[in-house]
């Protein structure tokens, strides 16, 4: 059973005839089952948040960042979106999910998400220090710093997530190998904090193609180094695309799960009122 958890509506509108797109391309790549995860940046309920941790000053970080808040963010508030998706769901079948950013202040992401019967809730690791650092505008500010200094930081973003108790998934694990700055030093520490912190959690490992077709390292995140660790702790996977667009609904899905197997995993979970079901990875 093929399913993609892992997509954003952000390009487009909450219109429905622009977001069935996604289910066409879902049924011709034989996906049973898809699910949402808007931004936590599309909904105004997080706006603080982001003003709160971003650095926003006048270096070339902040003058980029400042531009991109006020871009295509915070259009629908969180009630928008529960009922365009109940409007979705008497045609199709889709789970409501959220993606959440790296917040500082984990009790008022806890606050917002109280209220929303959410399917699943992905928590990603989008700055480091307040950088974006997956964006190519401000890329040179990874020559500002020592790469092991990064994957450290990197790494205790994760374990607030996994400590916060918010999140079902780790969205995209160790994508910061996304502009092909590549360590010379044993990552091995790294990931296994990560993996432990993941474990203690009871968290989801998101096998995402989105590095794969949309990034210059052209690999699915996480990495082999950091799957197999996943595989020894018996850690849960789900295969996603990270479509932004609806033609990239379940793009590369066959190969996220032949990638899987690779480590040893024969299963996948289905997400509902955040419970698991555990189904055949096929």
């Amino acid at each position: 059973m093929k399913i993609d958890y892992h997509m954003h509506f952000e390009k487009g509108s909450y219109d429905k005839a622009w977001v069935e797109g996604f289910f066409t391309a879902a049924k011709a790549r034989g996906l049973a089952e898809i699910g949402i995860s808007e931004h936590s940046h599309t909904f105004p309920e997080f706006k603080e948040l982001y003003y709160e941790d971003l650095v926003l000053d006048d270096s070339f970080i902040g003058k980029f960042q400042q531009q991109w808040l006020k871009s295509n963010k915070f259009k629908y508030t969180l009630d928008d979106y529960f009922s365009f998706m109940a409007e979705l769901r008497k045609v199709h079948t889709v789970r409501t999910g959220i993606e959440v950013c790296n917040f500082q202040d984990q009790a008022k992401v806890r606050d917002i998400l109280k209220d929303y019967a959410f399917d699943y809730v992905i928590g990603s690791v989008h700055f480091l220090h307040g950088w974006a650092y997956d964006s190519a505008e401000i890329k040179a500010e990874w020559e500002r710093h020592p790469l092991e200094e990064i994957y450290g930081w990197y790494t205790e973003e994760i374990e607030k997530l996994a400590a916060a108790g918010l999140y079902d998934v780790l969205g995209h694990p160790f994508n910061i190998r996304l502009f092909k700055f590549l360590p010379d030093f044993d990552v091995t520490p790294y990931l296994e904090r990560a993996v432990k912190a993941l474990k203690q959690a009871d968290m989801i490992v998101d096998v995402n193609t989105g590095t794969l077709y949309r990034y210059p390292i052209a690999e699915i995140s996480p990495y082999p180094e950091f799957m197999r660790l996943a595989a020894k702790y018996d850690l849960p996977i789900i295969t996603t695309s990270d479509a932004h667009k609806p033609e990239d609904c379940g793009a590369y899905n066959q190969e996220a799960v032949d990638y899987a197997k690779r480590f040893g995993y024969t299963t996948t979970l289905q997400l509902m009122e955040r419970k698991r079901k555990v189904i055949e990875l096929d």
